[in-house]
């Protein structure tokens, strides 16, 4: 990727004047490993006449000592930094975490000026975050609030598991009205339940996993279910896929059961839906139960569902809403009723 370059020029007899030169403002990453700059940047580096930083401790100054890059370590003003440029002398300064903008802001008050001929100013991005850099924060503010927040800080799994619960169903709902605001909202918060949960499990006596174990088996996981991707198998239709994951997922588990891992804990029609699943994957012809208690009336409607492809949960829950808002009319026109 190129510079993003600001010329500041205001009159023609500023194009008169003696070269001004360059400052390059040299941008980099924090969630990206020191040392591993773009070329343009270790071009432009190899180039300067002067790489200045403010920050004796930045984490790319060894790198850069190490490559050869002499890096003098000062903090000059927006004056001392254009005269050092004067003549056509290129100076890089590498940007601290904050940026620089003490010396950015006086160099467009002397720009704004008109006083002066300016130097042509490039802000050179040395590294880029790679997509899902921003987990690192997640992971890194998540260690401080477990250590510094007293509510935090003695939170257990079991304690939490409550919170886990209210925020999936916040975001069936978030996914179900269609809000796209919400569904970024609810799915960080989601987020935030396994961070949390992984952050816990780091301080166990006997067996500590980190969010790092985590993402690692859900890595391993996922590329042993998608032979067809990652492996020789292929699958064609989504039921080929399916008929993959189920075959590789009991081999994982070593399940006697087309019913085991199915959690009985859920809600009552996902439950029936599920198990109904199971059964018509595995290819078996099971008879409904007979009985006069509603719950085999649900139960025959759930499986029915389920063979239509409709999620009752779902469709309950959209019915739900109607019947919410009629509701809602009825109290609204109670409440307009003259007494």
């Amino acid at each position: 990727m190129g510079y993003v370059r600001i010329v500041n020029a205001s009159s023609s007899d500023l194009a008169t004047a003696a070269d001004p030169g360059r400052i390059v403002l040299l941008t980099t990453s924090h969630r990206v490993a020191p040392g591993l700059l773009s070329w343009p940047a270790w071009q432009v580096l190899r180039s300067a006449d002067a790489v200045l930083c403010a920050d004796g401790a930045h984490p790319q100054l060894p790198y850069l000592r190490e490559a050869g890059t002499v890096v003098k370590e000062a903090s000059p003003t927006a004056q001392e930094l254009m005269d050092a440029c004067a003549g056509g002398r290129t100076v890089v300064v590498v940007a601290t975490g904050e940026g620089e903008p003490a010396l950015t802001d006086g160099l467009a008050r002397l720009a704004g000026s008109g006083r002066f001929a300016m130097p042509a100013l490039e802000l050179l991005p040395a590294s880029y975050d790679l997509p899902g850099a921003r987990l690192l924060d997640l992971v890194q503010v998540m260690d401080r609030i477990r250590a510094e927040c007293p509510w935090s800080s003695r939170q257990t799994h079991e304690g939490l598991a409550k919170y886990g619960i209210e925020e999936a169903y916040e975001l069936v709902e978030a996914i179900e009205a269609g809000d796209r605001e919400e569904l970024r909202e609810e799915l960080g918060d989601v987020l935030l339940q396994v961070v949390f949960h992984s952050r816990i499990a780091e301080e166990h006596p006997d067996a500590p996993f980190s969010i790092d174990d985590v993402a690692g088996g859900i890595v391993a996981k996922l590329v042993h279910r998608h032979p067809h991707v990652f492996g020789e198998e292929e699958a064609e239709t989504p039921e080929d896929v399916k008929e993959h994951w189920l075959r590789t997922k009991a081999e994982e588990k070593r399940r006697t059961s087309v019913t085991d891992g199915v959690p009985v804990g859920q809600p009552g029609l996902a439950l029936a839906a599920k198990l109904a699943s199971r059964a018509r994957t595995a290819g078996l012809d099971v008879p409904l139960p007979r009985g006069e208690d509603i719950g085999y009336e649900l139960l025959a409607l759930a499986v029915r569902a389920e063979a239509a492809g409709v999620d009752p949960e779902t469709a309950l829950r959209a019915a739900a809403r109607v019947y919410r808002d009629a509701i809602r009319q009825a109290e609204a026109a109670q409440d307009s009723t003259p007494e």
